[in-house]
């Protein structure tokens, strides 16, 4: 609403008039249907004696035989006798009404009854009846314009907030009638007259978006727009003549989506704004409601940085209001609902975690009692469901549907939100079913949106949206139950939806979809040809009338595609296949819409291309926009935390692909894609890092430009506070900044790449490296044997140096499922042997512990099935691992698996029972990438160490508080310390409290090679918090990111889980071990589960000693880690060779891995 409080409500003397108001006309005959017949348009009204012309007055439809009158009858003290003729639609009498006034005025002074009055009808078979109030007849003065005006803009505004507050409007309409005759009173060139105009143009607003009517919407515009232009430059009241245009032209933009009425709205409310001093009381109201039209246009464009500018706008809104101000609460609920929006977007949590924060302080400020309460719970409840629908967390759904019966509860019955209240709170039931199965849920669901629909009058604008949902809520139980009663009752109120949305209304084509998925979701239960003709045709309508560049456009497209893929199901049509891998296309490579939607589209278009021709070229296509779009879904501009959480939603998705890359026999696409659609975050890090050399010789200032920018993102990405509930307002309000910043940042680093790949010999800068450019730089000591595990089949690449494409090995006896089940078995023992924390065996030698665990029986499955860690080894020998031939110097090999296949020690695959026994690690020296590239990128830029930092740094942590000891690191880190002094090798050590996370990082860039014996504690659900336990505090990995380690080389984690990862992010190594080499170490010694102090102790001593004593001579004091892997190999063959082939002695040596060079 615009301006009550330019209101001029003083009253002036004079003499009294009968206002009869809230007039409604209503069927009361028993005869069915008679009503449906009757259409009245006009009521014309006469006053005898003569006094004037006669009167028209619009009927407005309320509901199925009511009509309610579009003003007030005001009669003059003069008259006598009023008539009244009601007209139908076509202009035809159909009734009429002879009242006598003085027989009005004496019931109106002696009863509290409503009058009323038969109509005479023509048509006999129709009773009608007329009802109205009589007002207040002290209504003053005829005489002096200025005071009429002022008593009936006074008695508007009073008519306005019965209004908002019971939505009844036939008391609308009196208010409407009341500052119209005020307008109409006051001359050209009053000062009063642009309030006037103002509040017309307010009230017109509000009756548009309580029935909808466009007219009224348009009049208001025009109204506020002429009173701007009569409002003087520097006067006080045109910021809020301005600000009330705004509203106008967003309700406007609301309804038919015009971007040019929403630019419109921003321009003038910017320009209200910029006229507003500061410390002005109408400031805030005037930032909110900017803040809420660059929401709004956010949802048509999906443009962030409008979202981003509404927050800051309402978050500042919110700072200037003072506490305890009336309006606080109604500013932190609008807060909440920009930030609800940009959640909807990004998945950002960090979002919806602040808007249910301001929404809980904005119903904690709202007393009981307060008619703002129930909506600001209904609000609360519907961020609670947005977080629900993201984390599926339970809590959330249950504290939603708690505060929003409440929110009905509260809200009296025949108030004007309650079916919207019921609508939201059914949504919430809704969304709940969807995740538990209770048909409870949903059949409570239906009720009370069922109960929403009943209680919106005929005509209101908000009816085709409470008719979509409770249809919305049906299909859910059909899709349940399989009743068709159900769909039938889905389609049928989402059609009336439809019929009941006019053309050219913004959410038509939002109506038409669903409508179209309920048709497609009877058609796949009944195979009823007609059902799939219409969901085609409404949604291809839908699309029709989605104008370009709309946000939602993408979507309709590809919900059109799904439409017609099922036709194609049933029918066998090519031509409905080609159809729906047409719209899948489309939808894809959309340059607007949502990322989720497109890459699922993107998905369905390489499957579907599949289906249609195995062969087809489109096929790469599609999995090329695919993989690219994934990209774009982690960007740069995200922290790195929520780019690890988008990406759960597309695991799978480069593996899917490289499997269909086999099959059409292109290993050189397998591995492109492969490296494109993996390992994303820790591939960004290694662009923004990526050597300049070259580039610089081309352009220096450019190369330069990029440096800094990499460095800027690097550094956002990593250290960038997420906001939390307990921060202050000030504090989030300079997070917004942060993030706009870092936002603008990512595209700079856009631009900067664009400009740097129009260089001649740059086309390619930064981009995905094809087949050719990874096989060139690869290791020559030794293959890497790419594993790719997919639902459809299971495949090797092995690369070799010298080979201008993958050797392409299919490995047809293994499975996914095969994978997931020997993973599973390793889970189970590890739990079962509490093999998770490097702790202490009190009071028993290696040996002992060994050899009593070693009695244990191998597990057996339910149906007899063999479930211990050697099927498992021996599955991955026999199933994946590729045969090897042994000399006298091992050969390397690189093993980067894929999937549930990274949590397997393919390193240890082998046999371990039985007369012959053999195991990979008797045929090569293994190590592990994360990716191809990871290890390529280290052979191509092979960098100069400098001498000076060529040495070891160690340090033991034996005692971390709320850590079991490990007091085994001690004697660990002494011995090494101790052999390298003897070797005459460049070292230095610091121990339990001489370190602090300080220090530490210091010797991190004095020494080339470090060893941290301490307690490790990876974060999967944010990895750069990943972290080293010290005496004196954690060492995160995102610190240790940060620190730039020019001279790092090679890092022993004497840890436990150190390489271990997550697993619904298996393809984006979120290990500590992946972490340091992101770091820039060269070579990483991890642990794939937990490790025992004593095995650690003797693996690490006997690793140093391999090293030291195959040093060369001439390099003096400096160490470096070059024969790591054969060190390890070394050691943990040693381990083995002192124990038995037990499963526990397995366990013990296994977890011991290498990554890198």
């Amino acid at each position: 609403m615009g301006q009550q409080s330019s209101l001029v409500t003083d009253h002036a003397p004079g003499r009294s008039q009968l206002l009869m108001t809230d007039i409604v006309f209503e069927c009361t005959d028993r005869i069915g249907g008679a009503e449906t017949s009757l259409n009245l348009a006009n009521l014309c009204v006469l006053e005898a004696p003569g006094l004037g012309d006669a009167k028209n007055y619009k009927l407005v439809s309320a509901s199925a035989g009511r009509w309610e009158v579009d003003g007030f009858i005001e009669i003059d003290h003069a008259t006598d006798a009023v008539d009244c003729v009601l007209k139908s639609d076509a202009g035809e009498d159909v009734g009429f009404l002879h009242l006598d006034v003085k027989e009005i005025r004496s019931e109106s002074a002696n009863s509290e009854n409503e009058p009323s009055r038969e109509v005479e009808m023509c048509d006999d078979q129709i009773e009608l009846t007329m009802r109205w109030k009589n007002a207040d007849t002290q209504l003053e003065s005829i005489w002096v314009d200025d005071d009429v005006a002022a008593q009936l803009n006074s008695y508007a505004v009073d008519r306005w907030v019965n209004f908002e507050k019971t939505g009844e409007l036939s008391t609308l309409n009196d208010g409407i009638s009341f500052v119209r005759e005020a307008v109409d009173l006051t001359p050209q060139g009053h000062p009063s007259l642009p309030r006037g105009l103002s509040n017309l143009g307010g009230m017109l607003c509000s009756r548009f978006e309580r029935a909808g009517e466009l007219s009224d919407l348009a009049d208001a515009i025009t109204l506020q727009q002429k009173a701007v232009e009569l409002t003087p430059q520097g006067h006080a009241d045109l910021p809020a003549m301005l600000n009330n245009l705004g509203v106008s032209f967003t309700c406007r933009f609301e309804r038919t989506g015009e971007l040019s009425d929403i630019a419109d709205a921003i321009a003038a409310q910017q320009k209200a704004v910029e006229l507003t001093p500061q410390g002005h009381d109408d400031l805030p109201n005037y930032l909110n409601n900017l803040g809420g039209s660059f929401t709004r246009r956010f949802e048509r464009t999906g443009k962030l940085s409008d979202i981003a500018e509404a927050i800051i706008l309402r978050q500042k809104a919110v700072e200037l209001t003072p506490r305890g101000h009336a309006d606080l609460p109604g500013m932190l609920n609008n807060l909440g609902n920009s930030f609800t929006c940009r959640f909807e977007r990004t998945g950002e949590l960090s979002d919806i975690a602040d808007a249910i924060a301001v929404r809980q302080k904005a119903v904690e400020l709202t007393p009981e009692g307060h008619a703002d309460l129930p909506g600001r719970l209904n609000n609360l409840g519907g961020s609670f469901t947005r977080r629900f629908e993201r984390t599926g967390e339970l809590s959330d759904i249950a504290d939603a549907i708690a505060v929003q019966r409440k929110a009905v509860d509260l809200t009296p019955q025949g108030h004007a939100d309650l079916p919207s209240r019921l609508t939201n709170l059914g949504a919430s039931f809704t969304c709940r079913f969807e995740r538990t199965g209770e048909l409870s849920d949903i059949a409570d669901a239906i009720a009370v949106q069922r109960k929403a629909v009943d209680l919106t009058p005929q005509g209101h604008a908000d009816l085709p949206s409470r008719l979509t949902n409770l249809g919305g809520s049906f299909t859910r139980r059909f899709e349940r139950t399989g009743e068709l009663s159900d769909i039938a009752d889905a389609i049928a109120v989402q059609q009336k939806a439809v019929d009941l949305t006019p053309q050219g209304h913004a959410d038509l084509p939002s109506y038409l979809s669903n409508l179209g998925g309920s048709f497609t979701h009877r058609f796949v239960r009944t195979g009823e040809l007609s059902d799939i003709a219409n969901a085609i045709a409404v949604r291809q309508k839908a699309v029709d009338l989605t104008p370009q560049g709309h946000a939602d456009l993408t979507t309709y497209i590809n919900n059109l595609g799904g439409s017609f893929y099922q036709c194609y199901r049933s029918s066998g049509r090519i031509g409905d296949l080609e159809d729906a891998i047409s719209r899948f296309k489309t939808a894809s490579i959309s340059s607007v819409g949502s990322l989720r939607v497109r890459v699922h589209a993107a998905q369905q278009w390489a499957r579907r291309s599949i289906e249609y021709n195995p062969s087809a070229p489109e096929i790469i296509a599609a999995f090329d926009t695919a993989l690219s779009l994934v990209a774009m879904v982690a960007g740069l501009e995200r922290t790195v935390k929520a780019r690890y959480t988008q990406l759960e939603e597309t695991s799978g998705l480069a593996l899917e692909a490289a499997a269909v890359a086999c099959a059409l026999e292109r290993p050189d696409k397998a591995l492109k894609w492969l490296e494109q659609g993996r390992c994303l975050v820790w591939t960004q890090l290694n662009n923004l890092r990526t050597p300049l050399d070259d580039l610089r010789i081309q352009d220096e200032a450019l190369a330069q430009e990029i440096a800094n920018v990499s460095a800027k993102l690097e550094s956002a990405g990593s250290s960038r506070v997420q906001s939390h509930v307990d921060m202050s307002l000030p504090e989030k309000m300079s997070l917004e900044v942060e993030a706009r910043a870092h936002s603008d940042l990512a595209k700079k680093w856009a631009d900067l790449l664009r400009r740097a790949r129009a260089l001649p010999g740059f086309e390619s800068f930064l981009k995905p490296s094809p087949c050719s450019a990874i096989m060139s730089h690869l290791p020559e000591s030794g293959p890497i044997i790419v594993s790719n595990v997919d639902e459809c089949r299971c495949d090797a690449l092995a690369l070799l140096a010298g080979m201008e494409e993958p050797l392409h090995i299919p490995l047809p006896n293994f499975s996914i499922d095969k994978a997931k089940k020997y993973r599973a078995i390793f889970d189970n023992q590890l739990r079962a042997r509490k093999l998770r924390a490097r702790e202490v065996e009190v009071a028993m030698s290696i040996d002992d512990q060994l050899s009593l665990r070693g009695l244990r029986p191998a597990p057996i499955g339910e149906n007899g099935e063999d479930l211990s860690v050697h099927r498992a080894l021996r599955g991955l020998w026999e199933e994946v691992s590729v045969d090897q031939t042994s000399g006298e110097a091992l050969p390397r090999v690189w093993w980067c698996p894929t999937g549930p296949l990274s949590f397997l020690p393919l390193h240890a695959a082998g046999i371990y029972q039985g007369s012959i026994r053999k195991s990979v690690s008797d045929y090569v020296v293994s190590s592990y990438t994360p990716t191809v590239t990871a290890l390529t990128n280290r052979v191509k830029n092979d960098h100069f160490i400098d001498s000076h930092a060529l040495g070891l740094f160690l340090t033991s942590q034996p005692n971390v508080p709320s850590a079991s000891p490990i007091p085994g690191t001690t004697k660990e880190v002494q011995s090494i310390f101790k052999r390298a002094e003897e070797s005459g090798l460049r070292a230095s050590k610091l121990e339990g409290d001489e370190m602090s996370v300080a220090a530490c990082l210091e010797r991190m860039q004095e020494y080339s090679s470090i060893h941290l014996a301490c307690h490790g504690s990876q974060n999967a659900a944010e990895p750069l918090k990943s972290r080293f336990l010290f005496h004196q505090g954690d060492l995160e990995l995102g610190t240790i990111l940060r620190s730039n380690l020019k001279h790092a080389d090679l890092a022993f984690l004497s840890a436990c889980q150190t390489s271990t990862g997550q697993e619904a992010l298996s393809d984006e190594a979120v290990h500590l071990a992946a972490g340091m080499l992101a770091a820039g170490y060269r070579r990483v010694i991890g642990t794939m589960w937990s490790i025992g102090d004593a095995p650690a102790q003797k693996v690490a001593t006997t690793f140093y000693e391999y090293l030291f004593s195959h040093r060369d001579e001439a390099s003096g004091s400096s160490f470096d880690g070059s024969l790591s892997a054969v060190a390890l190999h070394d050691a943990t063959q040693q381990l083995r060779r002192s124990l038995d082939d037990s499963e526990y002695a397995l366990l013990t040596w296994i977890p011991f891995v290498h990554f890198g060079l």
